[in-house]
């Protein structure tokens, strides 16, 4: 019956094949667009979920516990013979680690004699104390016999404990930091004695074994050598060797060869250019190793191709007729690129420029073959010096088991984030300004 009234419906109501067509037509474009909405939909919650994980661990590392103390430079510990004058070296050989454990027990009431109750407060204030009064003691001998406040680093565990990254409801034996400490620590916090300071030993420590006192400054400095080596040597001889493969060199199977090279190259792993770097400029050149030099040079490599492409493909979009009227007016090929073209395509060579700078600055590997994951605690003057860079030094910090270094290491990464979307940024912002279209 149903086919029956089926066939006897007018020709003009039928669904014709056009109708039909279409509407799977447009089923498969929403379906295609439900796709892609769904795939950026997973891609942001990840990236979101990564850098959520990222903030939430590193955050804190921009802050750093510091305890405010009146420190005594007692003449009778510090020098008790007097031999200051006659041999300056007794200020660097005293023990200012008592000096700085008295001012805390005094600050506390606690009676210095009491020995178990001074082996307490070891655990509260850093091993880098003794450092700074050391060198506040050196730099101006008047402070002998004088009180000053000075301010100095927690350590590593009682810094955890006040940020509330240390469990203390689990029982005293199975945590580093302990219930009289604890205790210590509410009654200096109260006073206002210890607090929170932005932590610019961040920016400026160098490789320490303590948490407290490392920091990203070799780091950063080594980062900042390379990139410029990068910069000019990359930049020159990618552009110059695209200048000549896109303008001035005929078509044969040299140059054929030349491009297909220069795109393969661009595709390998860069642990291989690692490999070259320590084969080639350490092993046969004998140049140092760890030194920041060698890694500019290892990423020049490493990044030639990227900027060759980019620079090609920019000197591609400048259109012809730019050329054919240069040329009709008089200019020699020289002048027609260098005073026409070129400038026409520097955008595009600075957008690619900048993305390979900012891909070297977030390479590992290579820098691991060239030796850069040494301990370096000391600013390199030259490039020819010993330095890390801001991805090894995160790697290096990674590999740490103190739990203060998984601070440290998401706070190394939120910078080195930072410093490469600055770089993208600044990328598609010259791009925008001086983009022409054609």
């Amino acid at each position: 019956m149903t086919d029956i009234a089926a066939t006897a419906l007018p020709v003009a109501s039928r669904p014709s094949r056009r109708d039909i067509g279409l509407k799977k037509r447009y089923a498969a474009e929403a379906r295609f667009r439900m796709y892609g909405i769904a795939a950026i939909t997973f891609g942001l919650m990840f990236l979101a979920i990564m850098l959520g994980s990222i903030v939430s661990k590193g955050y804190t590392a921009f802050w750093q516990t510091t305890i405010t103390l009146p420190v005594t430079f007692d003449p009778a510990l510090i020098d008790p013979q007097d031999k200051r004058a006659s041999d300056p070296s007794v200020l660097v050989k005293a023990n200012y680690d008592k000096i700085a454990q008295q001012a805390l027990a005094a600050k506390l009431g606690i009676n210095p004699g009491d020995k178990s109750m001074m082996a307490r407060l070891k655990g509260i204030l850093s091993d880098s104390g003794r450092i700074q009064l050391r060198d506040m003691l050196v730099a101006d001998p008047s402070l002998m016999g004088r009180t000053v406040e000075v301010s100095i680093l927690a350590s590593a565990n009682m810094d955890s404990a006040f940020k509330g990254q240390i469990d203390l409801s689990v029982p005293e034996a199975r945590r580093k930091v302990k219930d009289q400490q604890v205790t210590w620590m509410n009654q200096l916090a109260a006073e206002g004695v210890l607090t929170k300071q932005f932590n610019t030993g961040l920016f400026t420590f160098g490789a320490s074994s303590r948490p407290e006192t490392s920091g990203l400054g070799v780091a950063i400095a080594g980062s900042l050598y390379m990139m410029g080596i990068v910069l000019v040597l990359a930049l020159l001889i990618g552009v110059a060797a695209s200048i000549y493969l896109e303008e001035f060199a005929a078509k044969s199977r040299l140059t054929d060869l030349i491009e297909v090279n220069i795109n393969n190259l661009a595709a390998v792993p860069s642990i291989v250019f690692g490999l070259l770097g320590l084969a080639v400029f350490i092993n046969f050149l004998g140049m140092p190793r760890s030194a920041a030099v060698v890694g500019g040079i290892t990423l020049s490599l490493m990044t030639l191709p990227t900027i060759i492409i980019a620079t090609r493909a920019a000197l591609a979009a400048v259109p012809p007729s730019i050329r054919q009227a240069a040329l009709g007016l008089g200019a020699s090929r020289m002048q027609m690129v260098f005073h026409h073209v070129l400038p026409l395509a520097m955008p595009g060579i600075l957008t690619g420029t900048i993305i390979g700078l900012a891909r070297a600055l977030g390479e590992t590997a290579p820098l691991l073959l060239i030796g850069m994951v040494a301990f370096v605690a000391d600013y390199p003057a030259t490039p020819l010096d010993p330095a890390t860079a801001l991805p090894v030094q995160i790697y290096m910090w990674a590999n740490e088991a103190e739990r203060a270094f998984v601070e440290r290491m998401s706070g190394a990464i939120i910078i080195l984030l930072v410093f490469l979307m600055a770089m993208n940024l600044t990328a598609i912002l010259l791009r925008r300004k001086f983009e022409r279209r054609w």
